[in-house]
């Protein structure tokens, strides 16, 4: 049995963990048809005609739906939908090589990832048989384009507070919708829409599927956007649009519910597809620090510039770690939920709830190292990068909308905290009580003059770190604590440290354990881990302090500062050195080396 938080409980164990070194053929199959989709349908194309992929009027938008049909023909808009209604149904993890490999596509991420996921999921995973029956074929054929229309111009991450209406009809065969929505994606084109929306009175909303044919439907202009400009992004204005009664997703007030768990798939591919992003630049950064010389050298072998190539492999290794091993879970649990007699749709909404702590951290850090890793791959080009030709600034300015779609960083930070916590008060399902009992002996340890400085127990240290803190937080803030947004991210910053460090180390421990990669492979992973550790204390560290000063003071500041220095004290390697062996090791492979 595998449960959603149970890192912060207790330590991993590497025979249990999934590694991307365990992809089946026919999985890594799979990723090479996406990318090879990207190269020859994508980016050939933007060589050819010197400019990125645009969706800013109608002849873009039919070549951006053109290339949704082209890559339905290869079943890419069918991952997730059974081979009864026309899909290939994809295994989650399966399902986040997609996503990783689809980052190749550029902006044309966005347009299929809404077209598999927000697009389509909601009747994937709440539709009737007859709703499924009736528009699941469609969509995977891309016959159906599809949108999501959630957020509204005073409605973005508090969504539930939408003021499109539904009003039933006297004969009681329709709900009339009236209402805006902004930043649809695939809006420009779209035949179906998935809509949010409050019938009457309700408190929450309730949710409809929505043929463009109903009419009643106008579109605003294409939004002029810093990023992401192959995507289409409309308003759509619903003006008595008629929606059949069948058409209702699952039952009312049930849209929020739904809002809800269509966003953690959606979080967890959005970090795959980052990470994708991540390795595709790093590849463009190590070729262009090859080539390129300075006073007489390459600019690989300045130490400024293997700094950052390491730093970016560093970060991005740990955060696909992560990643897979999360999606196998998410599978295990399905499979889990559906021995236990749950519906496949059930099933898999449960997984997803089960992990949604994971799933928040992994947004928030996959989309911020994508947003460090296009910086400094623009960085190593100069002034290259700047410049359209390499479309450097191209990745960059697409990166920027991750840390805001899918609920901000902030949000997402808050909602792991707040998550987490509830399991705990409400529904017991983690202890952290019992985890926190553990720290009176991993601080003994720490007071001991020969202090372990092994990557286990640095990362035993910063769980405890977590447990420590936002416990002494909790008990003098009580209910206060979740109105003070700064200590909260802290705290997350803090978890998202632990679990991302423990996943890098479980992935290395696994594969040394089983010998499943070459000796000096390991050896560089091991580097690599080493390096992400000793960044992250340096981030618990300042989220700690930070935590510690917004609400203690007198003898309890000074014993809080105490205790946790001796949980986070110093890292004793050469980190310096460990990112040149790291930047090497990448210069001899020619690119993003695991």
């Amino acid at each position: 049995m595998v449960k959603g938080c149970s890192f912060i409980e207790k330590a991993g164990n590497p025979e249990e963990v999934f590694v991307p070194e365990e992809f089946t053929e026919e999985q890594l199959m799979i990723k090479d048809m996406v990318i090879d989709f990207c190269l020859k349908e994508i980016q050939e194309p933007m060589l050819k005609r010197g400019r990125e992929l645009y969706a800013t009027n109608e002849e873009d938008r039919a070549e951006v739906a053109r290339l949704l049909e082209k890559s339905a023909e290869l079943g890419l808009c069918g991952v997730a939908i059974s081979e009864k209604h026309g899909g290939i149904d994809l295994d989650f993890n399966t399902g986040l090589i997609f996503a990783e490999a689809g980052a190749q596509g550029f902006s044309f991420a966005t347009t299929i990832g809404c077209q598999t996921s927000i697009g389509s999921l909601p009747i994937v995973y709440y539709g009737t048989e007859e709703q499924k029956a009736k528009y699941l074929p469609g969509v995977a054929s891309a016959a159906l384009k599809a949108s999501y229309c959630l957020t509204e111009p005073n409605a973005g991450s508090d969504a539930n507070s939408g003021k499109t209406r539904a009003v039933l009809n006297e004969a009681g065969t329709h709900y009339i919708l009236n209402g805006q929505k902004m930043w649809i994606t695939n809006g420009g084109f779209a035949d179906l829409f998935i809509v949010f929306a409050k019938i009457d009175d309700d408190k929450k909303l309730s949710a409809f599927i929505v043929e463009k044919a109903f009419g009643g439907i106008t579109l605003g202009a294409e939004e002029k956007k810093m990023g992401i400009k192959g995507s289409s992004t409309v308003q759509v204005f619903f003006n008595d649009c008629p929606v059949p009664v069948e058409n209702m997703l699952a039952g009312r007030e049930e849209g929020f519910k739904i809002a809800l768990n269509i966003l953690n798939s959606g979080r967890i591919k959005l970090a795959a597809g980052t990470t994708g992003g991540c390795k595709f630049a790093i590849d463009k950064a190590v070729t262009y620090a090859k080539e390129r010389k300075q006073f007489d050298t390459s600019i690989a072998e300045f130490g400024a510039i293997k700094n950052k190539i390491a730093q970016m492999i560093v970060h991005t290794f740990a955060a696909d770690s992560a990643i897979y091993q999360v999606g196998r879970n998410i599978d295990l649990k399905t499979a889990e939920f559906k021995q236990a007699g749950e519906a496949d749709g059930e099933a898999k909404l449960n997984a997803l709830r089960e992990f949604a702590v994971e799933c928040a951290i992994l947004k928030v850090k996959g989309s911020e190292n994508a947003d460090f890793v296009l910086d400094e791959t623009l960085q190593v080009h100069g002034g290259m990068g700047y410049s359209m030709e390499t479309g450097i600034e191209m990745g960059y300015r697409d990166a920027r909308i991750t840390r805001i779609y899918e609920g901000t960083n902030e949000i997402n930070r808050m909602l792991s905290v707040a998550e987490l916590t509830k399991r705990h008060l409400k529904s017991k399902e983690i202890n952290l009580t019992q985890a926190g009992k553990k720290i009176p002996g991993i601080l003994f340890k720490n007071m001991l003059p020969f202090t372990s400085t092994d990557e286990a127990a640095i990362i035993e240290n910063i769980k405890a770190s977590f447990l420590l803190i936002s416990g002494a937080a909790g008990k003098k803030l009580g209910k206060k604590l979740v109105d003070e947004q700064e200590i909260v991210m802290n705290l997350a910053d803090i978890l998202a440290e632990g679990f991302l460090a423990e996943a890098a180390y479980l992935r290395v421990q696994k594969l040394k354990n089983k010998s499943m990669v070459e000796a000096d492979q390991i050896k560089i992973m091991e580097k690599a881990v080493q390096v992400y550790l000793y960044d992250a204390l340096d981030k618990v560290r300042k989220a700690g302090n930070e935590i510690i000063d917004a609400y203690t003071e007198g003898f309890n500041k000074k014993t809080m500062r105490y205790l946790f220095g001796k949980l986070t004290q110093r890292y004793n390697i050469n980190a310096k050195e460990l990112r040149r062996d790291i930047a090497d090791y990448a210069y001899a492979k020619g690119g993003y080396p695991f």
